[in-house]
C-alpha cells in the first residue's frame, strides 16, 4: 500500500524589520490564514529567525482570536498563551523570549486580499507604520 504524498505546508506570510540600534514601534507583520491561534502559532514560531530565541509567551487580542488554553506545546516548547482586551493592541501579537525580550508583530487580517496585505506588510517591516 502506498500513501499519497502530503502537500507542503503553506508559506509563512511574515515580514520582519531588520534588527537595528533604533527601537521600532513594531518588529514586522504577520498575515495568518485564520484566527485559530493553536493552528497558526506553530507555523509562526517555527519560521522565526533563530536569533529571536525560544518564544515562551504570546499575547493576542482576546476579541479577535479563537479561544485558547493557558498554554500549549509548540516546537517542543511550552508556550504560555495570554489574551488581552486592550484597545491599544487589537491587531498585534506580542512574543516574549527568555533573554531576548519582547517582539511585536502587526496582524494582517486573514481575510485580507494580497493587494491590501503586501503594502501593509512592507510598511511594517520598513518602520513606516
Amino acid at each position: 500500500m502506498t500513501t499519497a504524498p502530503q502537500p507542503p505546508p503553506p508559506l509563512l506570510r511574515l515580514s520582519l524589520a531588520p534588527r537595528g540600534a533604533a527601537p521600532r514601534p513594531v518588529d514586522g507583520a504577520w498575515w495568518p490564514r485564520s484566527y485559530d491561534l493553536l493552528a497558526e502559532l506553530p507555523h509562526l514560531l517555527g519560521g522565526l529567525p533563530p536569533e529571536w530565541g525560544q518564544v515562551t509567551s504570546v499575547i493576542v487580542n482576546g476579541s479577535t482570536w479563537s479561544a485558547t488554553p493557558g498554554r500549549t506545546l509548540v516546537c517542543n516548547q511550552v508556550v504560555r498563551l495570554r489574551r488581552t482586551e486592550a484597545a491599544s493592541a487589537p491587531n498585534t501579537v506580542v512574543l516574549f523570549a527568555a533573554g531576548q525580550g519582547r517582539r511585536d508583530l502587526l496582524i494582517v487580517p486573514p481575510e485580507s486580499t494580497e493587494q491590501a496585505a503586501r503594502p501593509f506588510m512592507a510598511a511594517a517591516a520598513d518602520g513606516r507604520l
